[in-house]
């Protein structure tokens, strides 16, 4: 029985530490900006940071997510608010901008998040108060 507790610790021990690795692969927002074009149009400069090591693995978009969970998206058929079409192996972080979002007056704050090929959403978001 003892052996078989040993043999768990370590398997526990192994799923921690993997699970540790997994999440420090995630694309992280290190800043976001937004500004208003008008009429509830917003342009957003959004930083993100990866460990890009090329086209298996690299961030590939960014998200700008209303408080009830949708995505404000300028194109309806895109994956994400900003696709990000090739990997920054060379330039960490890195700012892309987007613009012609559309979000409604009535929201004051939205959430920025990034996502990667590999290991999805998962690292820092950051809060953009909308003034």
């Amino acid at each position: 029985m003892l052996i078989k507790l040993k043999y768990l610790g370590a398997t526990l021990l192994f799923l921690i530490t993997s699970s540790v690795a997994f999440a420090q692969g995630n694309a992280d927002v290190i800043s976001a900006k937004a500004k208003s074009t008008g009429d509830g149009i917003w342009h957003f400069s959004v930083t993100v940071q990866h460990p890009d090591t090329g086209w298996k693995d690299y961030a590939d978009g960014w998200d700008v997510v209303l408080p009830d969970g949708s995505v404000a998206k300028p194109n309806a058929g895109e994956e994400f608010t900003r696709t990000l079409w090739h990997p920054h192996v060379g330039e960490q972080p890195f700012t892309r901008s987007q613009g012609n979002i559309e979000i409604p007056a009535s929201i004051n704050e939205v959430t920025v998040r990034a996502h990667d090929l590999r290991d999805g959403f998962g690292g820092a978001e950051v809060k953009v108060r909308l003034n």
